[in-house]
């Protein structure tokens, strides 16, 4: 469905006129129609435009942040400590960014061979890591973010 039923409503009373969409090549044209389950829609037009600021990921944000205080890393020790413990196979963060740290740019299948994980696993624990700003996805392998040396030199201490 292109439009869900609340835009649809807003469409038809004239409250909703553009619309933007993320396509890897448009599925409509200037001037064509849709047929929705409000009535048919009229394409005016489709352009090409930027909306990087609409889809940012708030984790770059994150990551470039420093931790500005003893309660802040602690919190994320916190947060780090609570997915060691609900780990199936025991802790796995600081031994994660600690690997990333020593290789920088390296594959994920060969980071998880280090750790004696499988890789899937191993990159979803790195997700994890990214969504509190502590790593960051290079075109092969990863990368400690400035926040994550910061917390990884916490950890060590």
């Amino acid at each position: 469905m292109l439009f869900r039923k609340d835009a649809l409503e807003g469409i038809r009373t004239g409250e909703i006129t553009l619309a933007f969409r993320q396509w890897k090549r448009p599925t409509v044209k200037t001037g064509g129609t849709l047929l929705t389950a409000v009535g048919q829609l009229t394409i005016v037009r489709v352009d090409i435009v930027a909306l990087r600021a609409l889809v940012a990921d708030p984790r770059i944000a994150l990551r470039k942040t420093p931790v500005k205080s003893e309660a802040e890393l602690g919190s994320l020790r916190e947060r780090l400590r609570k997915l060691d413990s609900s780990a199936s196979k025991g802790a796995w963060t600081l031994r994660t960014l600690a690997v990333i740290e020593k290789n920088p740019a390296v594959r994920a299948g060969d980071l998880c061979v280090e750790l004696g994980m499988e890789k899937e696993p191993f990159k979803i624990n790195v997700r994890k890591l990214k969504r509190l700003g502590l790593t960051e996805s290079l075109d092969v392998g990863y990368r400690l973010s400035p926040r994550g040396r910061t917390v990884l030199a916490s950890l060590r201490r």
